[in-house]
């Protein structure tokens, strides 16, 4: 590849990065009254973070089965309303003991 089509192909993705970050702060100047806008944009940030954090949890072990315990543990404990350092631990420990067995 050229140095030009990189440097190219650079500005065009920072381009478009800043045009969606910048557009709806000049596009949209007054509070949003729609309920179910509002209700939309509440969820966005967890919407998210589950998109991009998901898959990470299925590739970031050896096996598969210890990335389904490690998360299963984790689910869990944080429906029972535990503190995310201790859902964190357990999972951890989850995917260890999976992957120290197989």
């Amino acid at each position: 590849m050229k140095i030009e089509s990189i440097l190219l192909a650079i500005l065009l993705m920072a381009g478009v990065t800043y045009l969606i970050r910048v557009l709806p702060l000049v596009l949209i100047r007054r509070e949003i009254k729609n309920t179910t806008v509002r209700s939309f944009l509440h969820y966005v940030p967890y919407v998210t973070l589950s998109v991009m954090t998901v898959p990470a949890i299925f590739t970031a072990t050896g096996v598969i089965w210890s990335a389904l315990a490690g998360f299963a543990v984790a689910v869990l404990l944080s429906l029972k309303g535990c503190k995310l350092p201790l859902v964190a631990a357990c999972a951890c420990a989850a995917v260890f003991l999976v992957e120290l067995f197989f």
